[in-house]
């Protein structure tokens, strides 16, 4: 499986603001967005030229495939199938992507970031619908009832995380019981609710010119 195997902050430098790869992290002063406000590399600290309207379009692709973490052969058949369902392409999309099973688990509070909640499902602790499922990029439903496995619930990362309870704002179309460590997709979830800094409309207007 593809991945990106570089450093996560050199992501944010380049899209100038923070993508919330590295969890806690992130929240704290060592980000390297807070450290270091320029772009990486040698050329970095130069002032940018203004950016043409196709560079905006790609910009926005970038952040938003780097936001959940896949490449562009993934990101590109997203937006194909969202083309091809009914309603608006942009959202669509964004659908597809939040309804990911490392999503749909990084939001019930399971990993601090998305890239751990993909080690988690790749490592096989999770099942759906009582089913194990391994496979990240796996699109739950609403109905769909998304759990430890059982025999995960006795590591220690699972053990801390019902210590500690689930301290993070569930959004409103799932639930999440932290003491069972068991949740629920009751909805697909609506563009209100995906608090990331995405215009899906420059994404539709850079694949359509493909």
């Amino acid at each position: 499986m593809a991945r990106y195997n570089d450093a996560s902050c050199r992501l944010c430098r380049r899209e100038g603001e923070k993508l919330f790869l590295k969890g806690d992290r992130c929240y704290s002063e060592k980000c390297s967005v807070v450290k270091r406000t320029y772009a990486p590399g040698q050329h970095g600290q130069q002032q940018r030229r203004k950016v043409s309207e196709y560079g905006l379009q790609m910009r926005e692709k970038q952040k938003t495939k780097r936001f959940y973490g896949i490449l562009e052969k993934q990101f590109a058949a997203y937006y194909e199938l969202a083309f091809k369902q009914k309603g608006v392409t942009g959202e669509n999309m964004l659908r597809l992507l939040e309804s990911r099973l490392d999503n749909v688990v990084y939001r019930m509070g399971v990993g601090a970031s998305r890239a751990e909640a993909r080690q988690l499902v790749n490592h096989a602790h999770f099942t759906v619908n009582g089913q194990r499922v391994n496979i990240p990029s796996y699109q739950v439903k609403p109905g769909d009832v998304i759990e430890v496995k059982e025999s995960s619930k006795s590591m220690p990362y699972f053990k801390n995380l019902i210590e500690g309870g689930n301290t993070k704002n569930l959004p409103s179309w799932l639930t999440f019981d932290v003491a069972n460590l068991k949740g629920n997709v009751v909805t697909e979830c609506p563009r209100e609710e995906v608090d990331l800094n995405v215009q899906e409309q420059l994404i539709v207007e850079f694949y359509s010119k493909s």
